[in-house]
This record gives C-alpha cells, sequence and structure tokens, in this order.
C-alpha cells in the first residue's frame, strides 16, 4: 500500500469511530524536546555525567541502584522529574485532545511513559493508564506499605557535573526510609503497582462501551514492545505511527513512517 492510501485509510478509520484508544511509547516525547534514551550512547548523551560510571539506562532504571548509590540514582530521577516539569507538550497532544472531544466516547490513552505528559496537555486522570507507573508518585523501596504519594513537595537539586542529588533524598513518610519513583524498573519485584491496576479497570470499563474504536499508536519501538503488543490485540484499525519501527500487520492496522508531531498534523489536515 502506497504512503496515499495508507493516509487514506488512516483518515477514513479516524472519521468512523466513535472512540479514541492512543497508545504511546517515549517517541511520542521526542517532539517536546524530552532524551531519547535508544542504546548506550542515546542514554550518555543526555547524561553525560554517567558515561563515567560505566552507567546504561538499565543500570540506574533499577531498584538495586537506590540502594547501591542513591545519590547518583537520585540525581538521575531527580533530573528527569525537574525536566518533566519544565517540559511543555507538544502540538501533537492538542490535536489528539480535538480528535478526542469529537468521538462519542472520546478517548483513552494507554501509555509506557512515565513523565505525566497527557495529563499536563489536558487529558484528564482518570482516562490514562500508565503501564509503567509514573515519577510523579513515589512509593517506600523497601515496600513498607502498598500505598504511593505524590511527588509534589520535592524539588530535586542536581548537580549536572556529577549527575548526583544535592539535596535530601526522598523518604518514606510511612517508615521513614528510602523512598523511590512509583516506577516500574528493570528487576523490580516492589514496585506498587495498585494504581496502575485501577486504571487499566477503567480501561476495560471503556472498551466494553466503544463500538468502533481506532487506535493511534505513537513512538513505541520493539525494544520493549509492551505498548505495541496492547495495540495489536485491539486492532484491526490500528495506525501506528513511528520514523523507523512502523510495520504492522495488514490485518491489524497500518504503519505510518514519521514523528508524532508531523504525522498528527498530517492526519489532521486531512480531516474535515
Amino acid at each position: 500500500m502506497d504512503n496515499e492510501a495508507t493516509l487514506a485509510r488512516a483518515v477514513d478509520w479516524l472519521r468512523e469511530a466513535d472512540g479514541l484508544l492512543i497508545t504511546a511509547g517515549a517517541g511520542m516525547g521526542v517532539d517536546s524536546g524530552l532524551p531519547d534514551f535508544r542504546g548506550p550512547e542515546g542514554f550518555w548523551r543526555a547524561y553525560p555525567a554517567l558515561r563515567h560510571h560505566g552507567f546504561a539506562f538499565e543500570d540506574m532504571a533499577n531498584p538495586a541502584g537506590f540502594m547501591n548509590t542513591p545519590r547518583l540514582t537520585w540525581g538521575f530521577y531527580g533530573h528527569r522529574l525537574a525536566l518533566y516539569h519544565a517540559t511543555e507538550p507538544h502540538a501533537g497532544f492538542g490535536i489528539l485532545l480535538k480528535w478526542a472531544a469529537r468521538r462519542e466516547h472520546g478517548a483513552f490513552v494507554f501509555a509506557s511513559n512515565v513523565d505525566g505528559q497527557f495529563q499536563k496537555a489536558g487529558f484528564p486522570s482518570e482516562r490514562i493508564v500508565e503501564c509503567h507507573g509514573t515519577i510523579h508518585a513515589f512509593q517506600c523501596l523497601e515496600t513498607c506499605t502498598d500505598e504511593a504519594w505524590p511527588a509534589d513537595h520535592f524539588y530535586p537539586v542536581v548537580n549536572e557535573n556529577t549527575c548526583e542529588l544535592g539535596n535530601d533524598v526522598p523518604q518514606c513518610p510511612y517508615c521513614s526510609g528510602l523512598a523511590r519513583p512509583n516506577i516500574l524498573m528493570f528487576g523490580d519485584w516492589n514496585w506498587v503497582s495498585k494504581y496502575t491496576e485501577q486504571q487499566q479497570d477503567r480501561l476495560a470499563a471503556w472498551l466494553r462501551v466503544v463500538e468502533r474504536p481506532v487506535v493511534v499508536e505513537l513512538g513505541a519501538g520493539r525494544a520493549l514492545p509492551t505498548v505495541r503488543r496492547f495495540s495489536e490485540r485491539h486492532g484491526p484499525h490500528v495506525i501506528r505511527i513511528n520514523p523507523r519501527e512502523h510495520a504492522i500487520s495488514p490485518a491489524l492496522g497500518v504503519g505510518i513512517a514519521g514523528g508524532a508531531m508531523e504525522t498528527l498534523q498530517l492526519l489532521d489536515s486531512a480531516l474535515p
């Protein structure tokens, strides 16, 4: 199928849908200026201080880091938290909000991103699943409780040269032990998942009432295929948008090679 026919099919699906299922990976945030951690070089470009230590993303996104190098690991997460607070969602988010407003059942978001950009763009929190958790909530490292709490009152001070946290590390308000972000990490057995499970229950209820859903997948790669597999389970009208990894079975949907923002603008210009 050529590009023109692919776009025409995607536009037809969007026009006919009564609900929009938005699925998103890390590529969704690139157009907002957020870093792409693809491969060690991409990670070290974003965090050059960690090259000296030889740490890859998998080393930092690991609960063991909070026990072994707490100030360095909290420096990494503190910097990300501050970055996400300072970042404005790109224009593509607004296009998705506009499409959602025109559908009978609106939209629901399923994202592996932990950055909170969909909420910041105006999507209601009760219509979002964060399948890997969120950096905007903390939990106990030792899981003394299955509660999480907002990160609103933590203002990280990070040394840009060493990537270490300069102020006090967050503590659990229940046991005074070390706190960590409520994010599913590598080798993670203590992630408090109940909030994501509650989100998933709301999504399941929404899917039961939508009769003609269309899936718009944005920036979800193969390295961690959670989002791609979720999208495909909800075919056959999947619109996969990805600059490099846009392939999809014709029985499940169509693939469009491109960035999130530019492709959403292209599709929007073809919609009435």
